[in-house]
């Protein structure tokens, strides 16, 4: 599974509309609506390389609002929850 964060500027009138609209595009997992020098941030999670060009160039960008993208891809999670869950998996109490 491949992760990709995407910071998003868009018109500010347009923000709920912008965070709903990506929010439904399949591969975007989550939507933020954050302070700082960006407007939202996204996650999104594919299992193909190519399918991030599809879904952050082709669809996120392209909702009416976005005024410019910029994304990190991740390399690996370090994440207390993700670590826990997965030592919990087959476990019953």
């Amino acid at each position: 599974m491949l992760t990709a964060i995407v910071l998003i500027d868009c018109d500010a009138a347009r923000i709920p509309e912008v965070a709903a609209a990506t929010a439904d595009i399949e591969g975007v997992s989550e939507v933020y609506s954050v302070t700082g020098e960006v407007d939202l941030i996204a996650l999104v999670r594919v299992r193909e390389h190519d399918r991030l060009a599809d879904v952050i160039a082709d669809k996120v960008s392209k909702v009416e609002g976005v005024l410019r993208t910029q994304t990190y891809i991740a390399f690996r999670a370090y994440s207390r929850h993700d670590l826990e869950e997965a030592f919990d998996l087959g476990l019953e109490d």
